[in-house]
């Protein structure tokens, strides 16, 4: 099938923008991090550096490591992908729309997370290019003939599991993480943000749609299968950025936990290795 147009040129604006905004979180500069107590009285620290400049050291080695995985991983699956949906292949539409909801993810969470900078007309054009361009590639797919791209070898319950157990996960740990702030006068670890927006996205979108994709998928439902690919595939970078964030967590002197060291790296690689088999079960 032939590539959209739109969604072409969508493709390459966000490749470049991209490339534009991790090279800028990246970039080094001098600066010393200051102590500071916010406005619901939690003691956080100043970057006082680089692009990250007013956001604390906790969220700014965070954005760092999802910089350095959105320029290692993140533009080098667009660039193949989009090679590949470009010569009319199934797997790259596929990882192309996947790649695109990491990109929307991460520049959503940059439009509302991130502390204002130099480069948020930036982030709002990527967010806005990533939706748009994940919508097309969305409905680039043939759903009726989609099953049958599929061997029937494809391990769906293993999958499926994968999914349901994504979004066991993150359901309980952001409730748990929320739960903490009834307590009275507890102050909430918000850092420099003033809410929970993170927790908001995921409970309300992520964890949502993997319990819909798992079941839909062992229906041997066509969105199903869809919606399973693009999961596991958007999972796999997420995973990966995520894992990334806690060793730079840990560079930086803060303490990550175990959920960051050792539960989502394990997510990447299970994802890893359900991306390998949901691609190598693909009839072109």
């Amino acid at each position: 099938m032939k590539i959209n147009a739109a969604l072409e040129w969508l493709v390459l604006a966000i490749m470049l923008l991209t490339l534009v905004a991790a090279l800028a979180g990246l970039f080094p500069d001098n600066g010393q991090p200051y102590p500071l107590t916010n406005f619901r009285g939690e003691q956080v620290t100043i970057n006082a550096r680089g692009l990250y400049y007013w956001d604390t050291v906790n969220s700014a080695a965070q954005m760092q490591a999802n910089d350095l995985v959105t320029l290692l991983l993140g533009l080098p699956l667009l660039a193949v992908s989009l090679w590949l949906t470009r010569r009319g292949s199934l797997r790259g539409r596929l990882l192309l729309t996947g790649t695109l909801g990491f990109i929307l993810y991460t520049y959503v969470t940059m439009c509302f997370g991130a502390a204002y900078n130099k480069l948020f007309l930036v982030y709002v054009a990527l967010f806005s290019a990533s939706l748009f361009a994940f919508i097309l590639s969305m409905m680039s797919f043939e759903l009726k003939t989609l099953p049958a791209h599929f061997a029937e070898k494809l391990p769906r319950r293993w999958i499926a599991g994968l999914l349901f157990f994504v979004a066991a996960f993150l359901a309980l740990a952001w409730l748990g993480r929320i739960a903490a702030t009834w307590a009275p006068n507890v102050i909430p670890t918000l850092e420099n943000v003033t809410s929970m927006f993170i927790q908001a996205m995921d409970l309300g979108v992520v964890v949502p749609l993997c319990v819909l994709s798992g079941v839909l998928l062992l229906r041997a439902n066509a969105w199903g299968y869809l919606l399973a690919s693009v999961s596991l595939l958007k999972f796999l970078t997420m995973g990966a950025a995520v894992s990334l964030m806690a060793f730079n967590l840990a560079r930086v002197g803060a303490a990550p936990g175990i959920i960051e060291l050792g539960v989502f790296p394990a997510i990447a690689l299970a994802n890893l290795l359900m991306v390998v088999l949901l691609l190598g079960n693909i009839r072109e």
